[in-house]
């Protein structure tokens, strides 16, 4: 299914040429009316009418998020405060949060990139969606719920929290889609058992995921315990919002980048070069539509990679891998560098535990050590305190040996580990307390 044939099957060629086209008239823009990017154009040395071909983006400077902090909060708007119809900013847990602004046109723009996100996702206007992503300044509640109502769907803005009554929800009004961070989707899951409602009862028949990275191996525990199937979804504030990429439903290999309207990059996040179709490395991306809120070669830290080939699905633009990991989260333990989502991938091929864990970074000395507390579902935690330190033995045994990194391994009972309604918190680093 696809909601915007034209260009979502578009002939690379003609796509390159609406990119290019798009690119020199932002650039353009926001050379002339954000001073930001006409001080850093500058300073490298490069003028609007020198992009002359999609090659010269990557002549242009990087944006990082400082800049935008640096800016807070309508520094980087590019158009007037009379044209912006909606501010969202992002939950950064350091310094003042990111501002992006929209007009008019980029909310049409956002709902349509929504709408194909969904349609890609198996949804069709006979669905009922079960919002639970927050809503507010947040922007994943309200991207999918304009999406949806562009696509013609039904909606049910419940956003996140009060979970048990989400469950109660679910089972009287029979969503078939459900939207929500990977994370919270496994707490419903929880939370419905205890109030004896099995999701093999309710209707679901798709879930669209994101927000957080999350492995393979959890998507096949949600697929489990959810009894529904389950894309996960790229996309983040700075950007638009989510919408920037989906899995499609028949393939489920990659997420789909929607370049006519994002131009992606990947750099390698030490050298900044760049790097090859196929080659992991840092995402980068170029807005090519956005009026109240362009942005140029944003640095957005996620790691991932760019496949380029189109997918049996019909759609011809290029997908990135799951995103792996952020290159600002990536724990650098005695000289090794670990993602949690690899240490998620170890830890839920294990029998016995649960989808919910938590690492602990400390230093003690010159040494810094990596703790990783592990729920275990009743019955194995019942188990004599022997056969709990043979598991965790043999937990610590594979991370290293698929790592090649030290851990200290505890498992714990099932839910003492403390819950949350959107993004989960996967890291706690004492090195800096």
């Amino acid at each position: 299914m696809i909601y915007n044939e034209e260009y979502e099957t578009m002939p690379r060629e003609a796509l390159e040429a609406i990119q290019l086209r798009r690119l020199q008239t932002t650039v353009t823009r926001v050379y002339n009316t954000v001073s930001f990017y006409r001080k850093s154009f500058d300073e490298v040395g490069i003028k609007p009418d020198q992009v002359r071909s999609l090659d010269d983006l990557r002549n242009l400077p990087f944006t990082y998020k400082d800049d935008l902090r640096d800016n807070y909060p309508f520094g980087m708007f590019s158009v007037p405060m009379d044209s912006v119809v909606r501010i969202h900013a992002s939950s950064g847990t350091t310094g003042k949060p990111t501002v992006v602004g929209y007009t008019a046109r980029d909310i049409k723009t956002w709902s349509e990139l929504m709408a194909r996100t969904l349609m890609a996702g198996g949804v069709t206007r006979g669905d009922i969606i079960h919002n639970a992503y927050g809503y507010g300044l947040f922007t994943g509640g309200l991207g999918f719920h304009y999406g949806a109502e562009t696509l013609g769907a039904s909606v049910i803005p419940i956003s996140g929290g009060n979970t048990k009554r989400q469950v109660m929800i679910m089972t009287d009004f029979g969503p078939t889609i459900l939207t929500c961070t990977p994370s919270y989707a496994l707490l419903m899951a929880e939370v419905a058992e205890e109030m004896g409602v099995d999701f093999k009862g309710l209707k679901f028949k798709a879930g669209i995921f994101g927000a957080e990275p999350w492995s393979e191996q959890m998507r096949e525990e949600i697929e489990r315990k959810l009894n529904l199937k389950a894309m996960d979804i790229y996309g983040l504030s700075e950007v638009i919002g989510p919408g920037v990429s989906v899995e499609c439903i028949e393939a489920q290999s990659g997420l789909h980048i929607f370049e006519d309207h994002f131009i992606p990059e990947i750099i390698d996040p030490e050298t900044e070069e760049n790097l090859p179709y196929g080659t992991p490395g840092e995402l980068v991306f170029t807005t090519v539509t956005k009026e109240a809120f362009p942005i140029i070669r944003y640095r957005t830290r996620d790691i991932s990679i760019l496949h380029p080939e189109p997918c049996r699905c019909g759609r011809t633009m290029v997908r990135m891998g799951r995103v792996r990991g952020r290159s600002d989260d990536m724990l650098i333990i005695r000289g090794i560098n670990v993602f949690p989502s690899q240490i998620e991938s170890v830890i839920m091929e294990t029998d016995g535990v649960e989808p919910h864990y938590q690492l602990v970074v400390e230093r003690e000395g010159r040494m810094d050590t990596l703790s990783v507390m592990v729920e275990v579902d009743e019955r194995t935690f019942s188990d004599e305190v022997k056969n709990l330190q043979t598991r965790e033995r043999s937990l610590e045994k594979n991370i290293k040996e698929t790592l090649g990194v030290s851990a200290k391994v505890k498992l714990v009972e099932a839910k003492s580990i403390q819950r949350s309604e959107g993004k989960a918190v996967r890291v706690i680093d004492k090195r800096e307390i």
